[in-house]
Parts: structure tokens; sequence; C-alpha cells
């Protein structure tokens, strides 16, 4: 390929970068603002401890995305990320409706949004990351695969804290903690 195209193709390829950065910039910035909410409605204190953690991990992720901006020449601004908006909102709705659930399917409704979540951010860093290797912006991409590492450890955590409970909703517990919980509401 002539060099000329080969330039050009790499600033296609950094400005494709670079909207994807502040897409996730603006995804982390509202799940930022999300977690504190979804790990109060959480019931198991495994998933509340899940939540919280992550909340601090997504604050690192805001962090390493503005060095990225960084390396790269550019200033960190967000670009309105839409799907996380719309993720977001399923959340607080799945927050809403566990009120009228069981602790156990509360959470596994939680557990189920936030993997959703998860799902978009490893597309997104996973994208991210690829273009940065592809245009020889290796400590940007090294940043990313970071990042996207989290995201995986992230999901993996949650399908673990999802098995006992789902075990658990199997085993008829769920229906007993249920009862309990429409039992308390009605005394209210």
């Amino acid at each position: 390929m002539p060099d000329t195209l080969k330039t050009e193709s790499n600033q296609m390829l950094k400005e494709l970068l670079i909207e994807e950065l502040q897409d996730l910039l603006h995804a982390e910035g509202q799940l930022v603002a999300a977690l504190p909410k979804m790990a109060e409605a959480a019931h198991h204190p495994k998933l509340k401890e899940a939540f919280l953690k992550h909340l601090q991990q997504t604050e690192g992720q805001v962090e390493r995305l503005k060095t990225a901006f960084q390396l790269l020449g550019e200033k960190a601004q967000p670009k309105p990320c839409r799907a996380m908006t719309g993720l977001i909102e399923e959340g607080q709705e799945t927050i809403e409706d566990g009120e009228g659930r069981s602790q156990i399917a509360a959470d596994l409704a939680l557990i189920a949004a936030a993997q959703k979540v998860e799902h978009y951010e490893i597309s997104g860093y996973g994208t991210a990351r690829s273009l940065a290797r592809q245009i020889g912006e290796r400590d940007v991409a090294t940043l990313l695969a970071h990042t996207l590492g989290e995201e995986e450890s992230s999901d993996f955590l949650l399908t673990e804290l999802a098995k006992p409970l789902m075990q658990q909703a199997s085993s008829g517990e769920a229906g007993a903690d249920g009862k309990a919980a429409r039992t308390r509401k009605q005394k209210v």
C-alpha cells in the first residue's frame, strides 16, 4: 500500500478510535452514577460488594481513558452514549421492579442487567483495543487491554454470583423469600 494511502487509512482509524473512546468515556461516566444505586438495591452481601468494587474499578477506567486521550494528543471529550443510557434505564427499571420480587429474584435481575452492561463494555473495549493496535498505538492498546480484562473478570464474577442464587431459587427458597417480602410490605 502506498504511504499516502496508509497514512490516510491510519488517520481514519485513529478518528474511529477517538470516537469509540469518547463513547466509552460517556458510558463509564453514566455507570459511575448508576453503580451505587445497584449496590443499594442488591440484597446479597457479595453482590453489593461486587457492585461497589466495580464502582472503584470504573473510576479507574475513566482515568485510564483520559490517559489514552492524552497519549493520542486529544482532549478527553465524552460523546453521548445512547446504548449505555438505555442499559442504565433498564437497570433502573430492574431496581424498581425488584421491590415487588423476592430478594433472590431481584438480585438475579440485577445481575442480568449488570451483565448486559458488561457485555456492552467488553465489546467497546475490544474494538477500541484492536483499533489502537492496528494504528500502532501500543500504550493505548495496553491501557484498553487492562480495562477489557477487568470487564471480563466482572462479567465472570457476576456469573459466579448468580449460580448459588439460581440454585436457591430452584430449590424453592425463593418462594418463601418472596412470601416474606410480600408479607412485610403488606404490614407496612
